[in-house]
């Protein structure tokens, strides 16, 4: 396949870094890294405004999954707030794939305004990464279904309007085929939400439904083909939209700080043979991890539904993000453990970020223990291991 971006692709490219040149403030990344949320409405309200936002809905518009690729891709080296837009973007193409009239109008028609947000409600505390053994249960009420359980680390569920939730109708079949999956909005009683503090300094939230009724028409796919629902969800979630290039703005932030840190030999750390060697096999991973993702992006303009390989880019990108942080930490010595604000800190504390959000890029998105199991069976034709 030919991995080069055609003219209409590479001018998205220059209009999206343009956009991010006048809109991505020094001060919308500060007040980003102290609240934890990895959101912001105003700019994403200026995404869509430019006409950027409803390209980033896979399958909508007239914008292919290569472009969308290139917004995430460029947000993502930005270090642009887009945790919570591109959540909110994955809900809408869900909506798009296997939404209703109703879904259409009531949720994806705001969600391309950028004054919106969506929220993930699969993960449970008892159940980790068995998202098929969920024990939330929503139980049917004539025209209404009545929701009870707790989800765990539902992200930007505390600016959310809408959680996608993933719920059992079904306890008498195998545990895959009794979900349900279901848009539930955020404002309804019977809904609470208690935050989550995180190693890498961004809020998560754990939700609690207690009673929540919520009509039928809410319903997002067949009753117990929740499932399937939630196939389409992680197609999208893994590899196309972000989370694959999370070492580009840590090569950059190192690249600037060895340029001026002094050497123990003499110099600066820029002369380091050893960093020098370092920092140009990080960039080697990075267009590897680049090219896995838009293999994965180039499935889905063809209509496919990129699972596999979005595990495949995801793992790669994961675990040779955390190879890099633990490489650079370790060259930058005591100082590579300072964080933001702390004077002598590496790289203004980038690096001692880095160093604290790398682990949980493994973990978002589905495990790297997951996602090994997901190309072992499906790539390799191993036998399951569970």
């Amino acid at each position: 396949m030919d991995f080069s971006l055609g003219e209409r692709t590479e001018a998205f490219r220059v209009e999206v870094r343009a956009f991010l040149d006048e809109h991505l403030t020094a001060d919308v990344i500060e007040r980003m890294h102290a609240s934890g949320t990895f959101n912001d409405k105003d700019f994403n309200g200026a995404l869509a405004e430019a006409g950027l936002l409803a390209g980033a809905v896979p399958g909508y518009g007239d914008r292919d999954p290569i472009e969308l690729y290139v917004l995430f891709n460029e947000l993502e080296k930005a270090g642009a707030p887009y945790d919570g837009l591109a959540v909110t973007m994955l809900v809408a193409g869900v909506i798009h794939a296997m939404g209703t009239d109703f879904h259409h109008t009531e949720v994806l028609e705001r969600l391309l305004t950028g004054e919106f947000n969506c929220c993930l409600g699969y993960s449970e505390p008892d159940h980790g990464s068995d998202v098929a053994a969920i024990t939330t249960k929503a139980v049917r009420d004539g025209d209404e279904w009545v929701i009870d359980g707790q989800k765990m680390w539902t992200t930007m569920a505390h600016e959310a309007d809408w959680v996608i939730l993933l719920t059992r109708t079904n306890p008498d079949v195998p545990k895959h085929k009794g979900l349900t999956m279901f848009l539930v909005p955020m404002g309804l009683p019977g809904i609470e939400v208690q935050p989550v503090p995180t190693m890498a300094s961004e809020r998560t939230n754990a939700t609690f439904y207690s009673g929540v009724r919520v009509g039928d028409e809410w319903r997002l796919g067949e009753v117990d083909g929740g499932w399937a629902v939630m196939g389409v969800a992680l197609a999208f979630e893994r590899g196309v939209m972000g989370g694959t290039n999370p070492a580009v703005p840590l090569l950059n932030h190192v690249r600037n700080w060895a340029a001026e840190a002094p050497s123990p030999d003499g110099g600066t750390m820029l002369d380091d043979p050893l960093l020098r060697e370092r920092l140009a096999r990080t960039a080697m991973a990075n267009q590897v991890s680049q090219l896995l993702t838009l293999r994965a992006a180039w499935i889905a303009a063809t209509g496919g539904l990129p699972g596999l390989e979005g595990s495949m880019a995801k793992l790669y990108a994961t675990e040779r993000y955390q190879q890099a942080v633990g490489w650079f930490q370790q060259m930058a010595g005591a100082e590579g453990l300072l964080s933001f604000g702390v004077d002598g800190a590496a790289a203004d504390g980038w690096i001692d970020y880095d160093g604290r959000h790398s682990p949980v890029v493994t973990i978002y998105g589905g495990t790297t223990e997951i996602n090994r199991n997901n190309v072992a069976e499906r790539h390799l034709g191993l036998p399951r291991a569970r």
